[in-house]
């Protein structure tokens, strides 16, 4: 089958990689989606494993479409009945950008009747009492081409089960996860977050560094379908837990200055299991100091735009840079949406990544040269 994976601006090529990686076939990145293809065992992998991508979605197929006649029959052109069963769910939702075809209801609708014609003639019933399992039809029309998808996820793949609260401003664990993979985190680091808030990037740091999957106890919308084979994701559950790097030397330093923060990240950690791996602890940017001979430094300080008015944040910048040694052994990410962050940090990042916070544009400030 073939599959699309959604995802934030900026992170298809980490997923490209991973996808690759997964031994998921004819991957091709592009603008905010990655296109591959592979069996049942690769999707259950790819939902299991995935660490950046939102959601995994099959592509049931893509065609053009200026007029509600062209949608309509397009549409019912699709072999529905080879992924809904009669009994089965199938809501509509999706979007419009730059197309003749802009009314997402009336698109939503003139969808949802062709799938429902398609599968009467399959069926030979008149009506669908759509009880059962939940085929979430998705679909997009982007510059007059339609493609019609349906999620295998449910909930998105960011949700891991370990972050019940967050504290103000969150990142997501997707977002964070691409992050600690950018930063060439690894098994022997020592990982420093001394802006942790509710421990995102620590947790997701250890996750990615012992290899442990991330949708590893949590369930997903196809594992519910009639015809999904159980055997499949239990294997590829298996799978994940064999690849885990429980004895590596990794190890983590969080901190913050908000005490309420910090509670909400130990019950983070603990949820997630590698509690045992973050040493949290309370402290002020200001008196940040290596413990470590090396070190990896990663943070998402609070800005103008989340917490902070522009004159704090750059302030907290300045700080940054002059609490932050630079020195051979370490280095620092910092993500961050100010134009002028490298003039108030004190000198040039090493390397800039352009990445999506939510809506906001940020770059990836890296800074690696000792």
């Amino acid at each position: 089958m073939n599959y699309v994976i959604p995802c934030l601006l900026g992170l298809e090529g980490p997923i490209a990689e991973e996808l690759r990686a997964m031994d998921a076939q004819n991957v091709a990145a592009e603008n905010g989606r990655v296109l591959f293809s592979g069996g049942e065992d690769i999707l259950a992998r790819v939902n299991i494993c995935s660490r950046f991508a939102e959601r995994v979605q099959i592509l049931v197929g893509s065609f053009t479409a200026k007029s509600f006649e062209e949608l309509f029959e397009g549409t019912k052109s699709l072999p529905w009945e080879d992924y809904i069963p009669q009994d089965d769910a199938f809501p509509v939702k999706g979007y419009s950008i730059n197309s003749t075809l802009f009314s997402v209801s009336d698109c939503q609708s003139i969808i949802k009747k062709a799938v429902v014609e398609r599968l009467k003639r399959r069926y030979r019933i008149e009506w669908f009492p759509e009880t059962g399992p939940v085929h979430q039809i998705q679909f997009s029309i982007m510059k007059d081409t339609v493609s019609l998808l349906i999620d295998t996820s449910g909930y998105g793949l960011h949700k891991r089960g370990y972050r019940l609260q967050a504290a103000d401003a969150p990142l997501k664990e997707t977002l964070a996860a691409a992050i600690c993979h950018l930063s060439r985190l690894r098994p022997y680091h020592t990982l420093y977050d001394p802006m942790c808030g509710s421990g995102t990037i620590p947790i997701e740091g250890v996750m990615l560094a012992m290899q442990i999957a991330p949708g590893l106890h949590r369930p997903f919308s196809a594992e519910r379908w009639e015809t999904t084979d159980e055997t499949v994701w239990r294997r590829e559950r298996e799978r994940a837990r064999d690849l885990e790097k429980r004895d590596c030397d990794f190890a983590c330093l969080a901190s913050d200055i908000d005490a309420a923060a910090l509670e909400l990240a130990r019950a983070n950690a603990q949820r997630a299991g590698v509690a045992d791996r973050i040493q949290f602890f309370r402290a002020d940017l200001r008196s940040f100091s290596p413990k470590t001979e090396r070190g990896t430094v990663i943070c998402n300080p609070p800005y103008g735009e989340r917490l902070l008015d522009v004159n704090e944040a750059e302030n907290l910048y300045k700080e940054m840079g002059r609490v932050f040694p630079q020195k051979r052994g370490w280095s620092y990410s910092v993500i961050c949406p100010s134009e002028t962050f490298e003039k108030s940090f004190g000198r040039k990042a090493d390397k800039r990544r352009k990445l999506y916070n939510g809506m906001i544009k940020c770059d990836l400030y890296m800074y690696y040269k000792g």
